[in-house]
């Protein structure tokens, strides 16, 4: 069986013009990085304005396991089957982050034969986006840093500024970090630390903003430090906004690229899930929207953060309506769900399939109360049995969706055509869609809401001094922001290993962050980093060239 850089790398790639084409972009609209891939000019971009939206298609899943799920296979594979059913369909996604690719979980370009290419491209530099949003990242770090230094007329309080550095790579050691060491003429010394460029406010701003104009206001009013009256500095009071979006420029525009199948494809933001908002940019979004009839798009990790934060904040920010929503299930993930261990996923096994069903059901009953009609796509698996699929539907039919069998990794487009048309079905039927909470709720009770409601917690726990700082916001104007929640991908819980679908539990809160220029507050859950580590055996240790100069063990 090929694997999938092998199959990638035997594809067959229309140059890029073309794939602009599908969609009525031209050529002298794309920026070229090489002959299969490249920007969308900013000034076309403008000019689609008045033009009427397609449909948007959000794709999402149960909570991640071991086994897989198959999120982003399924999102191609659905793309490329609305195509075959005569649909012009585009797809929207996130760009892969290097620290999974080097840590475990791999990149973020699909599976088999649903995949978007150049597949290595997009799982390394790519067009260079995470790079500037690292640098401009490290430049307000760096301004900051040398505001104090050569006098400090803001009177920042060294001990409260919260803006830390990034970069896109998994290292624990940088976590917490000591910089100004070495001297006067190296600053203050003070602590601070590094998170992941993926988590990063700069990454969330580019995110949701409409244009450079927009973007420029976000990286403006970031809150970065403190004075000691607890007054707050901003980006725009350091200066480093105009600079900033000079070095996001190019990263603003989105990438096109295509799947094994030509259906065109924007990649474009990268924010974690479990510690950010998890959505590819609304620029891309809206763009492919006003481009395509169809635009299937997904949220990272399970329901319960991605598809939680497309909706409460992504749509609410940027007045999108989904149409319709597909939850991505398989057999192997819903027998650990059911307390079947890795090793023991082959053998067929009812009662556990049954069981792990109780995640896919808490899934589709909180997807549901959005208001947004749901679908349930099991991306088959080899190993999967006539009993165990028969089992899902069974259990699926009973909280009254529908679950399509898909075949899209062996087969394309061809194996998720059922899926495609139920989808068509779904959306022409229209969408009660609603945000879970309204915006004038308090800052607590919002996390107290998606607690509850999303993931079934009894109860809600914070030190004093989590509260007083949600009030202090509230008083300084920040009340109506949503909540973007920081919590393991793994479970409804703050506990990674409890899976399936836990009720009465207690989560904690254990800190609190104002993302004022990307406009949510978040608020991070239990033992979750926003600064990964690597695994005991990283994936880079099976990366390299072989002699021929191609990658070999990229996944």
């Amino acid at each position: 069986m090929e694997s999938d850089i092998e199959i990638a790398r035997a594809a067959k790639k229309k140059p890029i013009p073309e794939i602009g084409a599908k969609l009525g972009i031209p050529a002298e609209a794309l920026i070229p990085y090489g002959r299969d891939k490249a920007k969308v000019d900013a000034a076309f971009i403008a000019g689609l304005s008045e033009r009427p939206m397609g449909k948007l298609i959000l794709v999402t899943a149960i909570n991640p396991t071991p086994a897989g799920e198959g999120k982003t296979t399924t999102t191609v594979g659905l793309g490329d089957a609305l195509s075959r059913i005569g649909q012009r369909a585009a797809i929207c996604i996130r760009e892969a982050s290097l620290g999974p690719n080097f840590g475990m979980k791999g990149g973020a370009a699909g599976g088999g034969y649903a995949q978007i290419v150049p597949m290595e491209d997009m799982n390394l530099h790519f067009t260079g986006d995470f790079h500037a949003i690292t640098a401009a990242h490290n430049l307000l770090a760096a301004m900051i840093d040398n505001h104090i230094y050569w006098g400090n007329s803001l009177e920042i309080d060294e001990r409260r500024v919260t803006w830390k550095r990034v970069m896109d790579m998994n290292d624990r050691a940088l976590r917490d970090v000591v910089v100004g060491l070495g001297g006067v003429s190296n600053g203050f010394l003070r602590q601070t630390g590094f998170d992941i460029t993926v988590a990063s406010e700069v990454m969330a701003c580019l995110c949701l903003s409409r244009d450079l104009e927009d973007l420029q206001e976000r990286l403006g009013r970031m809150v970065v430090a403190y004075r000691r009256d607890r007054s707050p500095i901003t980006c725009r009071d350091i200066g480093a906004d105009g600079a900033m979006v000079v070095l996001l420029k190019e990263a603003m525009q989105p990438n096109l690229v295509q799947t094994l199948e030509h259906t065109p494809a924007f990649v474009h933001g990268g924010p974690f899930a479990n510690i950010a908002h998890g959505c590819n940019s609304v620029m891309a979004t809206s763009t492919a929207l006003r481009l395509a009839d169809y635009v299937v798009t997904e949220a990272g990790f399970g329901a319960d953060l991605g598809a939680e934060k497309f909706f409460d904040i992504k749509c609410r920010k940027a007045g999108l309506t989904p149409a319709a929503a597909v939850i991505v299930a398989t057999i192997r993930a819903l027998k650990m769900n059911g307390g079947i261990t890795k090793e023991n996923l082959g053998a067929e096994n009812v009662v556990a399939v049954t069981k792990g069903c109780a995640n896919l059901g808490r899934h589709i009953a909180n997807t549901k109360g959005f208001g947004v009609p749901v679908v349930v796509a099991i991306n088959h698996f080899s190993t999967d049995t006539a009993a165990e699929i028969e089992a899902v539907r069974a259990y699926v039919a009973g909280q009254g969706c529908e679950a399509i069998e898909c075949r899209h990794w062996a087969e394309g487009g061809a194996g998720a055509e059922d899926l495609a048309r139920k989808v068509v079905q779904m959306a022409e039927g229209g969408s009660a869609f609603a945000p879970l909470y309204p915006e004038d709720m308090s800052l607590w009770d919002k996390i107290d809401t998606i607690a509850r409601r999303i993931y079934h917690a009894g109860d809600v726990i914070a030190d004093k001094a989590v509260r007083d700082q949600l009030r202090q916001w509230e008083a300084a104007g920040h009340g109506k922001l949503p909540i973007c929640m920081a919590k393991t991908q793994y479970s409804f819980s703050s506990d990674p290993a409890l899976r399936g679908a836990p009720s009465g539990h207690t989560l904690p809160i254990r800190e609190v962050r104002l993302s004022a220029g990307a406009g949510f507050v978040v608020v991070i859950c239990g033992e979750i980093m926003t600064m990964p580590g690597l695994p005991r055996h990283p994936a880079a240790e099976n990366i390299r060239l072989n002699a021929e100069g191609e990658i070999e063990g990229l996944f």
